[in-house]
């Protein structure tokens, strides 16, 4: 079902990984595609264009403003105005296991600037667009570790909690405008960035997926289906909720 036909979506950190699951996804139910990304989108934009769908991309630093609202205005012109936002990109992969001791100042500033400020970024420059068209899906992306309470992770489990409490907040402030803003929290998810981390044995993943109701590795895709339900009309009385989608790990 072409649930998405005429509706503009940006998907931010969407090269590759969970990001590029969520931009074929909403390709393929009909959402012409708007990548932003640190690294080069063309790629990905081309294999969206050349199996008939739309898209556009370009390299950008989500931290930095002039650069998200230079995106999103080029979005408008190449695509059309933008109903849909998938705030996906931010810093985990690349992260290794720290006590609190250990955590730098320098890496927590990083940390929280990409996560939190980048979402906050990218939704500010949007959110023009979607007050003009009385309607909107924002889509921030947290983490089932919030609600786990992963230890060693400090900085990036509070900067998912932050994204949660946003996403609260908008939601309250903007839905008088036709705006809906909720949040998906993923459990551990076997991505490109998980399988060149060394840290992130086979015993381990393993070791994770023996916790799920569901007993197996989570994937890209499996966080596919809850993006388009949020995206899509099926989902316009829903606002202010977080979805985890783990397998089972958590449940409440």
């Amino acid at each position: 079902m072409r649930t998405l036909d005429n509706k503009v979506a940006i998907v931010t950190g969407g090269t590759q990984g969970i990001g590029a699951a969520y931009a074929r996804g909403l390709a393929a139910v009909g959402a012409a595609v708007s990548i932003c990304d640190v690294l080069d989108p063309s790629p990905l934009v081309k294999e969206i264009t050349d199996a008939g769908g739309k898209a556009f991309g370009k390299i950008v630093d989500i931290t930095k403003g002039d650069q998200v609202r230079d995106f999103v205005a080029l979005t408008n012109e190449a695509l059309g105005s933008p109903h849909i936002l998938v705030n996906n990109a931010g810093l985990f992969t690349k992260l290794t296991l720290k006590s609190i001791a250990e955590i730098e100042s320098e890496e927590w500033d990083r940390v929280m600037t990409v996560n939190v400020r980048g979402t906050f970024e990218v939704s500010k420059a949007v959110i023009p667009y979607m007050k003009a068209a009385k309607y909107g899906k924002i889509i921030n992306i947290a983490s089932a570790t919030v609600n786990t309470g992963q230890p060693f992770f400090l900085h990036y489990v509070a900067s998912k909690g932050a994204l949660i409490a946003m996403t609260r907040s908008m939601a309250r402030e903007l839905g008088g405008d036709g705006i809906r803003v909720n949040v998906i929290s993923p459990g551990f998810t076997i991505s490109e960035g998980i399988k060149t981390n060394p840290m992130y044995t086979e015993a381990l993943t393993s070791h994770i997926a023996s916790m799920r109701a569901i007993v197996r590795d989570q994937t890209p895709d499996d966080l596919v289906g809850t993006v388009i339900y949020f995206a899509s009309p099926a989902s316009d009385f829903v606002t202010g909720q977080s979805l985890i989608v783990d397998g089972g790990t958590s449940m409440n």
